[in-house]
């Protein structure tokens, strides 16, 4: 219960100090006049003032408030590493114990969680967040339960009492990482790029022989395995292996005693491209498509086209002098024994055998399809006879022999079953109108009958049910064969056309080894944590795909079939981090966010970062690993903080149950006062 005087003046304070001005003229007058009744009437007029000023007594009945006490604790995924958690744990008992020994005084405890993405530990907003939901008034002292790598100093609140720390971890712990800079986006196919990578130690890192061993594989591929010196910049060139993204993962290994292997990875996606693609076309003679071919090479800005048409063959006799022939002679040798590894692709149109390309030059082209180089054999009449190229030591390589049969008579290409699911072929009858199950493509008048072996693969098929289109792999490389020269139509729309550039495409795609274009792929496409995992086959089933999480955990998933060759599933990722994805023989590996997230880079617990919002708020960090802490109150202003002990403010707030006000005096008392004063004023006058 307080007692305290107000006032409630009945007039404005104005008059009322105009009032009290006139009323000491008055009493400065009666005094210069020598009235002996002088002092009676200045007691009579304060009187009257303060009746006019109407003091009050005012009674509040006072409810004390509990000081409340703000616990944040860290529990983002830094913390979950080594024996933290159980520190954790260890501190908040200490803590409660010691609160519950102070009168009058709560605990709250609030938490802090990995966000999502990368935004690492966002603790001081979750201390203004805990801060928001309290009176400021009642927060006697907050304690942040944390290893001290916060993300967000720069959002610290205004502490209206000491901020402490308790700082997890132990004095012995040390980490090794590793760091990837300068890696760039994309690289040119076949000119090498720089990476620099550095291995660091910290804490108290054990003496080591200065060097580690670090793995390099490429699309989760078998690792390359170098030494690697700890503590300096090395710059590693690397050389991509295909077009499309490449994913290069660095993984050296966990020592004993480390605190953590999570930030002993990293993995760079680097998209590879063709700077140039340097094709080869030989055409046997001139035909209607030869310059469907040209058009449809030509067109595409990023091809170098080395084109030749044979018109005169050696055996041509026409008794022209060769000195009036303006002819380019086919420069055999150069093409075909020291520039060859020079192209990505040659093209065989409509070539048949003339004795141009000698069986050396034609053993050199197998030579160069099984170091990885790619052929494709665009077969015309001549292939059926007995100039067909396939009677050369390139019958070795093409994927499908000729019968010496040749049809001559309309009919539509069709896309097989296995076409259905092979990426060069998936989805070209679906561009196209259906029409009584085939698609509305124009039709070919030509179709050269070849029988394939088991070893090739027929994507597209022609006049009852025979192969039009082959691919194979042979060594290294990969050749296909078109058995017809009518591809052309399509080009012309004739009846309507069809779609040969997209299908001439993907077939010079798959050829070049473009990861897209596997038959036989895994691959995932992230969209923030949320990965969308594709596993592409010829098969018409496949097993569940393995996920490993980058703290070794598994998860077994099954994939739904959204087309022909085509599984896929939607998978919402636990954490940000490293995850390796297996079906059988296909690997893929993923980055969510860095392979090393944010919480990771550095691990080594320390009180650096909050000691100036600790110190200006006159409190302290102590190590949990040093044992409990005891709490203690201190007024404000003094230090806050001492060798094993924490100190808190207490903050006095009470809540107002009741108030009552009642006159001081009541009215007629005042006017009985001040009429006596009055009177005994003019008596005492009276006499004098």
């Amino acid at each position: 219960m307080t007692n305290e005087i107000i006032l409630n003046p009945l007039l404005p304070i104005i008059l009322i100090a105009l009032i009290a001005i006139l009323a000491g003229i008055t009493i400065g007058l009666a005094l210069y006049r020598r009235l002996s009744g002088w002092w009676l009437r200045g007691l009579a007029g304060l009187v009257l003032i303060g009746a006019l000023l109407n003091p009050s007594l005012q009674q509040e009945d006072r409810a004390p408030l509990s000081d409340i006490i703000l616990l944040v604790v860290d529990e983002t995924a830094s913390q979950s590493i080594s024996d933290r958690s159980a520190q954790n744990a260890e501190a908040i008992a200490n803590i409660e114990r010691e609160v519950s020994r102070l009168p009058n005084t709560e605990l709250r405890i609030s938490t802090v969680a990995d966000g999502e993405g990368d935004a690492g530990t966002q603790l001081m907003a979750a201390l203004s967040d805990a801060m928001s939901e309290e009176p400021q008034g009642r927060i006697a002292g907050a304690i942040l339960l944390t290893d001290g790598r916060l993300h967000d100093l720069e959002r610290t609140p205004n502490m209206p009492a000491p901020l402490h720390a308790l700082i997890t971890g132990q004095p012995d712990d040390w980490d090794r990482r590793l760091v990837i800079s300068n890696a760039p986006a994309f690289a040119i196919l076949g000119e090498s790029v720089s990476l620099t990578l550095r291995i660091e130690d910290q804490g108290a890192a054990p003496e080591n022989s200065g060097v580690v061993p670090l793995n390099i594989s490429i699309d989760g591929g078998a690792p390359l395995t170098f030494d690697v010196a700890i503590g300096r910049d090395i710059e590693l060139p690397v050389n991509l292996p295909h077009g499309g993204m490449n994913v290069l993962q660095f993984e050296i290994p966990t020592e004993d005693g480390e605190l953590t292997g999570r930030n002993n990875a990293a993995v760079v996606q680097i998209n590879g491209v063709r700077d140039r693609l340097r094709v080869l076309l030989v055409s046997g003679e001139p035909h209607a498509g030869e310059r469907t071919w040209r058009n449809l090479l030509k067109a595409d800005a990023s091809v170098d086209l080395v084109h030749f048409t044979i018109l005169r063959p050696p055996e041509k006799q026409d008794g022209v002098p060769v000195n009036e022939l303006s002819l380019i002679a086919f420069p055999t040798r150069e093409l075909f024994l020291e520039k060859i590894d020079d192209f990505d692709l040659i093209i065989f149109d409509r070539y048949r055998r003339r004795g141009i390309l000698p069986s050396q030059y034609l053993d050199n082209v197998v030579n160069y399809v099984a170091d990885g180089g790619a052929v494709l054999v665009a077969a015309g009449p001549e292939y059926g006879g007995a100039e067909s190229i396939y009677r050369s030591p390139l019958g070795s390589i093409i994927p499908g022999s000729p019968t010496a049969r040749v049809f001559e008579r309309g009919y539509k290409p069709l896309v097989t079953d296995i076409g259905e699911r092979h990426p060069v072929t998936e989805g070209l009858d679906t561009q196209a109108v259906i029409e009584e199950d085939n698609p509305s493509w124009g039709r070919w008048f030509r179709l050269v009958d070849v029988e394939v072996p088991n070893s090739a693969t027929t994507l597209m098929s022609g006049l009852d049910e025979r192969p039009l289109l082959s691919l194979e792999r042979i060594g290294n490389g990969r050749v296909a064969l078109l058995a017809s020269d009518h591809s052309w139509l399509w080009d012309r729309g004739y009846e309507g056309g069809g779609p040969q550039a997209e299908l001439l495409r993907r077939l010079a795609h798959w050829m070049m080894k473009e990861p897209e274009l596997e038959e036989e792929a895994l691959w995932v496409e992230p969209s923030g944590q949320t990965m969308r995992i594709i596993r592409r086959t010829l098969e018409e089933s496949q097993g569940s795909v393995t996920v490993t999480h980058p703290d070794g955990t598994e998860t077994e998933l099954t994939l739904d079939q959204v087309s022909p060759g085509r599984f896929e599933t939607l998978w919402d990722a636990p954490s940000i981090g490293l995850y390796r994805l297996t079906n059988g023989d296909e690997e893929a590996v993923i980055a969510l966010g860095p392979a090393a997230p944010r919480e990771f880079e550095q691990t080594i617990a320390t009180d650096e970062l909050l000691l100036p919002a600790l110190d200006a708020t006159g409190g302290g960090a102590v190590l949990v690993s040093d044992g409990d802490i005891s709490l203690r109150t201190v007024r404000p202003g003094r230090p806050a903080a001492g060798r094993g002990w924490l100190g808190i403010s207490p903050r006095e707030a009470y809540e107002t149950a009741d108030i009552s006000i009642a006159p001081l005096l009541p009215a007629w008392a005042f006017l009985l006062l001040a009429s006596g004063l009055i009177i005994g004023a003019w008596v005492r006058e009276g006499r004098s």
